[in-house]
């Protein structure tokens, strides 16, 4: 069974040669590395021409992050794809874990383990908060982390590609769209993957971006937005706006404003359990609860 790895990158040379080696590590399987790199200005080709044992790369201008993954999926055969981005990593034998399941269950499409967010240094922050499957879960939380997860490619000859509208939540926005095609996922209890988590990461510098992108694509995908993701993006935007330090009545006052307005904007009315929840909130916010 051949597993193809697809790595997007982009001026990342302070972490891609772990993320290189964390692959060539790998056993149990025919293991193909393609990196895509969108022409990174840092150090990270000179890396890439350097590095032993040699891996297949390209440089070129693309579209950003969900094109590069599409080019890398396009572009290489393995029955098994995983994408991993340049500053994640894989843990000790994740791919004999992962080729060993399929092996053994040839009507799962899609295999998901549990995973840490790490800093800088490779070192583990906190486990990263993965669940059991569950598609109505899945609409609530993205609790599948992405470099962690594993399909066929059978999947992508079926239900097409990435979304390329996409910057964030091209990985959720794909999870959802093959649950609710019915593809199986199963959840693994082993630990695949390191998800970098650090200030200049791209979803951790833009968060009312990326809850906005959120709410859009559940618009486009279900016709309205769960509660819990507006509630988010109002979070995002007060956090965005106001310092910690600040009146928690008034940041609690702007959270229920904003969670109204994300509400009428994006469902055009205000459900009961998002009231419910804002006012929750807000009492344990201010102290009164």
């Amino acid at each position: 069974m051949k597993v193809s790895i697809v790595t997007p990158s982009y001026n990342q040379g302070q972490f891609i040669e772990r993320t290189l080696q964390s692959v060539a590590n790998q056993c149990g399987a025919e293991i193909e590395h393609f990196v895509v790199d969108g022409g990174s200005t840092d150090n990270t080709i000179e890396i890439l021409k350097n590095f032993t044992p040699t891996v297949r790369w390209i440089s070129e201008k693309d579209k950003g992050q969900t094109d590069a993954v599409n080019k890398g999926i396009c572009d290489t055969d393995g029955e098994i794809i995983g994408w991993l981005n340049s500053d994640d990593i894989y843990y000790p034998n994740t791919i004999a874990n992962v080729v060993a399941f399929f092996e053994a269950n040839p009507e799962v499409d899609a295999l998901y383990g549990m995973a840490d967010h790490i800093d800088i240094e490779d070192r583990v922050i906190e486990p990263y908060p993965t669940e059991r499957w569950d598609f109505r879960r899945l609409t609530e939380t993205c609790f599948i982390c992405q470099p962690a997860l594993f399909f066929r490619r059978r999947i992508v000859n079926k239900f097409g590609p990435l979304d390329v509208s996409l910057d964030y939540c091209m990985d959720y926005e794909y999870w959802l769209r093959l649950g609710r095609n019915g593809v199986r996922f199963v959840y693994l209890e082993n630990k695949l993957a390191g998800s970098r988590l650090y200030p200049e990461n791209k979803t951790m510098t833009a968060k009312v971006k990326v809850h906005k992108e959120i709410n859009d694509m559940f618009m486009k995908f279900m016709g309205r937005v769960p509660d819990k993701w507006l509630f988010a993006y109002a979070s995002a935007l007060v956090r965005q706006n106001y310092s910690k330090n600040e009146n928690k009545f008034l940041i609690g006052f702007q959270v229920v404003i904003n969670s109204i307005i994300s509400s009428l904007r994006w469902n055009r009315g205000i459900s009961v359990t998002l009231l419910k929840t804002i006012c929750i909130r807000f009492f344990r916010q201010t102290g009164l609860l």
